[in-house]
């Protein structure tokens, strides 16, 4: 391994870390958004849906200016824009409780993250390329680990009453200030590994939509814990905000803990046999938890789902870019697909959960993972590849 790839190595893992833990910090305020800005849950599903707005016109276009301008460039333009859509949103529904521009903040950073997390995969995928080994999983288990740290640091700053603004001002602060130093240890992508060339073909490719289609259905399971699951554990089990807060940091450490181990696992049983058994690991653990009734049992099922959450998103990145050629096109598109789960997905859950209560409204995303098994084999590697990619996010 050279320098320059082991340093890129290392700076792709910061990276990753950092948008997970700005993204685990913002998730941990939610029930301060909803009581900041008096909303009910479907009221604040509809807010949260701006993130998923901002990042579906922000994901298409992604993997052309990869292209253009270098993954490096593009993901010091998405923390920019997520620092300042944090800072507005965090003002707006913090000091002065208006829904409007604080929907607005979230749109933009929606916009960044979504450009961000795309750039961050093709650069992972050229690292991988390099080191001619399974690197993928890794990294996004250091989004995980990130997503950890940023629950966790919630617990406290909530415990200590420390608003929402300063919280969320001063991370995204430090976020673009390490991200811009970071990333310029990226290397310089293979122009087969980030050509734009037939972006709009990528959407027409069966394999590329199914392996997108499959990463949806596990966005859904992440995406509705990150949204969802400190409030289903106060509204279905009564217990205090930061009860809350840390179960969705295990939730969170256990979907880390199988991004870590993943890599063994799926070069050991291979991509479709791993993504079936973590399917029904999550439609179980969520089970669990939502009619466990006693601690014990909604911790198993708290565990389970994280662990079967883990694999879904990074295999289906990592299938995506298992052809070099035109792999920032197809990252993109499975990206957009991935993204629009992940993001609006989870708030469309508030209107049932109005309806249902919040708690209740996972069965759904515990029915989800019927058609992501059915899907699953489009994920398996595809011919000869530079390297092994036998994992991801």
């Amino acid at each position: 391994m050279t320098d320059p790839v082991r340093q890129a190595r290392t700076s792709v893992a910061v990276v990753f870390a950092l948008n997970g833990g700005l993204f685990a910090s913002l998730v941990s305020r939610v029930p301060d958004l909803r009581g900041d800005l008096d909303l009910s849950n479907g009221g604040l599903g509809a807010l949260l849906l701006t993130i998923a707005v901002g990042s579906l016109l922000a994901l298409p276009t992604s993997g052309a200016l990869v292209a253009r301008f270098g993954a490096a460039t593009v993901v010091r333009a998405g923390a920019t824009a997520c620092a300042v859509g944090l800072g507005l949103a965090s003002v707006s529904a913090d000091a002065l409780g208006q829904v409007v521009p604080t929907g607005v903040g979230l749109a933009v950073y929606g916009a960044g993250i979504g450009a961000w997390d795309v750039a961050m995969n093709v650069e992972g995928a050229e690292v991988e390329r390099r080191l001619g080994r399974t690197i993928m999983p890794r990294f996004h288990a250091g989004f995980s680990l990130g997503s950890v740290l940023g629950a966790l640091l919630g617990v406290p700053v909530i415990a200590l009453g420390i608003g929402l603004a300063p919280h969320l001002l001063v991370l995204a602060a430090l976020a673009l200030g390490t991200s811009v130093a970071v990333t310029r240890a990226f290397l310089p992508a293979e122009p087969e590994a980030t050509s734009s060339g037939g972006s709009a073909r990528a959407w027409l490719e069966p394999r590329t939509v199914a392996v997108g289609l499959m990463v949806m259905a596990f966005a859904v399971a992440e995406g509705s814990a990150n949204d969802w699951l400190a409030l289903a554990l106060v509204d279905g089990y009564d217990v205090d905000h930061w009860v809350g807060v840390a179960g969705f940091a295990l939730f969170v450490s256990a979907m880390t803990l199988g991004r870590v181990l993943g890599p063994v696992v799926l070069d050991r049983y291979g991509r479709a046999p791993t993504l079936w058994t973590t399917a029904a690991l999550a439609a179980g653990g969520l089970l669990l938890v939502v009619h466990g009734g006693v601690w014990p049992v909604v911790v198993a099922g708290i565990v389970l789902w994280g662990v079967g959450a883990s694999l879904g998103f990074p295999v289906g990145m990592s299938a995506a870019a298992d052809d070099p050629a035109r792999a920032a096109a197809r990252l993109s598109v499975v990206s957009t697909i991935g993204y629009a789960a992940f993001l609006a997905g989870p708030p469309l859950l508030g209107a049932l959960g109005d309806e249902v209560g919040t708690l209740l409204a996972l069965q759904v995303v515990a029915a989800l993972m019927v058609p992501a098994a059915l899907v699953v084999p489009a994920a398996r590697r595809r011919g000869a590849t530079a390297a092994p990619t036998a994992g991801a996010r």
